[in-house]
């Protein structure tokens, strides 16, 4: 039976408000390093501080199978009120880097409860056209991502507490909604009962792990670029000459992701996800290997460039996670997809912390290029995978 109208729009608007709070913290770094006093490397630090809650959460979700044993929905409503809270603390309780981190780290944990959650939920209320309805859920994630930069952009004298205050009302309305209105899918199987040892079961299925494999190759690109986005624009005004406004491009470069990601949902539709997730990935990992050349590009080629890297970057991010859920366990969805998203995150803090370093001895032109091995490792298991789309 065909889900009513209204599931897919609450379920996207949900993720897209849970994961505001995801980027906050990097939308008013440059506040934060004033108010507190921060050192020049503490933005890539406070971004891995939420990407490190995040592995901690999915980790601790996985290995309890939260997503599968307890109501999808409860767990995505508590954990979007919960990391709405631990991100305003930062206007409250912070007085320093130590407590910065330690909130952006809370925060990240909680979003365990929203991202993968969020797919579970989908997989539970579609089955045919899983790849449309993620291509939504997680382009609502791109766009969640970006939402801070919006704000900073836009919203002409707003503090930064301001920011953070408007990221956390929209998480929390978001997981209340979802609650309210969605609730579980029809589809749900609640896993029978804990098993210390479904990781490793669920990595012994050959589709699964190709799959697997080549989203962890997304994702040491993905979240390393959308960090030094601003670094990136910074950089191209910087050898041009140039005035870009980098906070309002910043948001324009990550939020074509979420076209990307609606696109390739619905070429899925005829042309398979593996397909769909090899040649978004095979592009940005082109981009990544002659980024150095973007820096010499006239402005509206090279914005074109970086807007085309932004669309591609996670196009194949939805069309991974629908291969993993196609291809997991079916009383295990939750746990896979939360797994995958537990080891790919643990990749990002090596990559964006790789690129922190070495922005103290090279150039930027020449970062990217250190990304590269990622869509190459990532594209070599998903075309030699066989994975059916």
């Amino acid at each position: 039976m065909k889900p009513p109208w209204h599931i897919l729009p609450v379920i996207v608007f949900a993720q897209f408000a849970g994961t505001s709070l995801w980027f906050a913290g990097n939308a008013v770094a440059a506040d934060l390093q004033r108010e507190f006093a921060l050192h020049e490397g503490a933005l890539g630090n406070l971004i891995s501080a939420v990407q490190f809650g995040f592995i901690t959460g999915t980790l601790i979700f996985a290995f309890l199978s939260v997503a599968d044993r307890f109501s999808p929905a409860r767990v995505f409503l508590f954990s979007a009120f919960a990391g709405a809270i631990f991100n305003i603390c930062v206007i409250w309780l912070a007085d320093g880097l130590a407590s910065l981190l330690a909130f952006r780290f809370l925060t990240g944990f909680f979003l365990a409860g929203i991202y993968p959650v969020g797919m579970k939920i989908s997989s539970d209320w579609y089955g045919k056209g899983l790849g449309k309805a993620l291509g939504y859920l997680v382009g609502a994630l791109v766009l969640g991502k970006a939402f801070p930069f919006l704000l900073k952009a836009f919203a002409g004298g707003a503090s930064w507490q301001d920011i953070l205050l408007a990221t956390s009302g929209t998480a929390a309305a978001g997981g209340l909604l979802l609650y309210f209105t969605v609730g579980d899918g029809p589809n749900r199987r609640p896993a029978p009962r804990f098993e210390w040892d479904v990781i490793p079961k669920i990595f012994r299925f050959p589709e699964f792990r190709s799959a697997a494999f080549g989203y962890f190759g997304h994702m040491w690109e993905l979240y390393a670029f959308w960090t030094f986005v601003p670094a990136l624009l910074a950089a191209f005004n910087t050898f041009n000459g140039q005035i870009l406004a980098v906070s309002g491009w910043s948001f324009a470069v990550i939020g074509m992701g979420a076209l990307g990601c609606v696109a390739g949902g619905y070429i899925s539709l005829k042309a398979g996800s593996p397909k769909v997730a090899f040649f978004m990935l095979l592009t940005s990992g082109l981009l990544c290997l002659f980024s150095p050349l973007l820096f010499h590009l006239p402005e509206p080629v090279f914005l074109a460039a970086v807007l085309i890297w932004g669309f591609a970057v996670v196009g194949d991010s939805p069309q991974f996670s629908t291969v993993v859920a196609r291809t997991a366990p079916p009383e295990y969805i939750g746990t896979a997809l939360t797994i995958v998203n537990c080891i790919g995150f643990a990749l990002t803090i090596f990559s964006i912390q790789l690129l922190n370093h070495l922005g103290q001895w090279i150039g930027p032109q020449w970062w990217f290029l250190f990304l590269v091995p990622g869509p190459v490792f990532g594209l070599w298991h998903i075309g030699r995978g066989g994975v059916r789309g």
